[in-house]
């Protein structure tokens, strides 16, 4: 690890340490390490799209997939009372299968293993097949494909703790999809710190109040064990 890498991850962590409102915002970078495809890197899924390329075949099923270091990280900090809401631009349950809470996470593209009632908004597991929802509602497919809205309750409540954060942390996204790319500029123009770890440049880039380039899963590992050396808790 080089030391400009450390000298970036040590003022993460102090960052993180001091914040009384993190807000995390995960794209499909995060789970790059546990076997998923990126859209915008080099060889992701709308590259090859819009260079004629066929898609890739993933090494084995979503339903076989795990949470890797980043994923982990996320839920330690979760643990450590360091996050206070995790906005998800992913489908591939990977952050309820760490350990997230259903309640301070937002799944705004959906969950690629549950069903949304079209009423109440309820989401349940495909896996209990079940016809209709507690409130006699249809349960439909809670993935959101391309023209489709997002649910709407999810994402005012992204707003809503994108405005109350004190620290913004992008992990894996290129922020380029909207209405959910909105969300950095929302917890900017609130006095927010932002954070982006991705490979490939985003918008936000000259904005951005620290900057990394490396992998999610090494640069959130590294940063929850500075952390823990702040607070106190050594391994």
């Amino acid at each position: 690890m080089t030391e400009g890498l450390k000298a970036r991850i040590r003022k993460l962590a102090r960052w993180i340490y001091e914040s009384k409102y993190p807000v995390f915002f995960t794209g499909a970078g995060i789970s790059t390490e546990s076997g998923m495809f990126d859209f915008r890197g080099p060889d992701g899924v709308w590259t090859r799209q819009e260079k004629g390329l066929p898609p890739k075949q993933m090494e084995k099923p979503l339903s076989q997939m795990e949470p890797n270091r980043g994923h982990h990280a996320l839920a330690e900090l979760q643990k450590l009372g360091k996050l206070r809401y995790l906005i998800s631009q992913n489908v591939d349950n990977l952050h309820l299968k760490s350990g997230i809470k259903s309640e301070i996470l937002a799944e705004l593209h959906g969950n690629a293993f549950k069903a949304r009632c079209q009423i109440c908004g309820r989401k349940v597991d495909k896996s209990m097949n079940l016809p209709k929802c507690m409130c006699g509602g249809r349960l439909v497919d809670s993935v959101v494909n391309f023209g489709q809205s997002l649910p709407r309750q999810e994402l005012e409540q992204s707003f809503e703790h994108s405005r109350k954060s004190d620290l913004f942390v992008v992990l894996g996204s290129s922020l380029t999809v909207t209405p959910a790319a909105d969300l950095p500029k929302e917890a900017l123009n609130n006095g927010s710190t932002l954070v982006i770890v991705n490979r490939d440049a985003t918008p936000f880039d000259s904005r951005a109040h620290l900057r990394f380039t490396e992998q999610v899963g090494e640069v959130m590992h590294r940063t929850v064990k500075q952390l823990k050396g702040l607070m106190g808790l050594y391994e």
